[in-house]
């Protein structure tokens, strides 16, 4: 057999959900679980002006971790999010194709406690 390249999909975030994760169930009954992650960067402009910008990235985790992250995170707590990069594409009603790039998690872990308040 011919040796394959080697290629990598991981994603490493750390950063703040902007809302309750929302659990749905699909057809078959797996469950679903969607959230976005904020996560932000400081800066410095040449003329010492202080910048932030803050990036958002949607979460999809499925299965018994899907159940767990709807029980224990909420809006405004710190998680650890380890996975990949997906890309989903659908056609709307008018013909439109439309494109979603999508963090899917293997691995949550709450940094915050979920009674914080922020």
């Amino acid at each position: 057999m011919k040796d394959m390249p080697r290629s990598l999909n991981k994603v490493l975030l750390i950063g703040w959900l902007d809302s309750d994760p929302e659990l749905r169930h699909t057809p078959g009954g797996r469950p679903v679980v969607s959230f976005s992650v904020g996560t932000s960067r400081t800066w410095n402009s040449g003329e010492g002006e202080a910048h932030e910008e803050t990036e958002w990235f949607n979460v999809v985790v499925w299965g018994n971790l899907a159940e767990a992250c709807s029980k224990r995170l909420t809006e405004g707590q710190q998680v650890y999010v380890e996975g990949r990069l997906q890309t989903r594409s659908w056609e709307d009603n008018q013909g439109r194709k439309h494109f979603r790039t999508e963090v899917v998690a293997y691995e949550v872990i709450p940094l915050s406690d979920n009674d914080v308040d922020y």
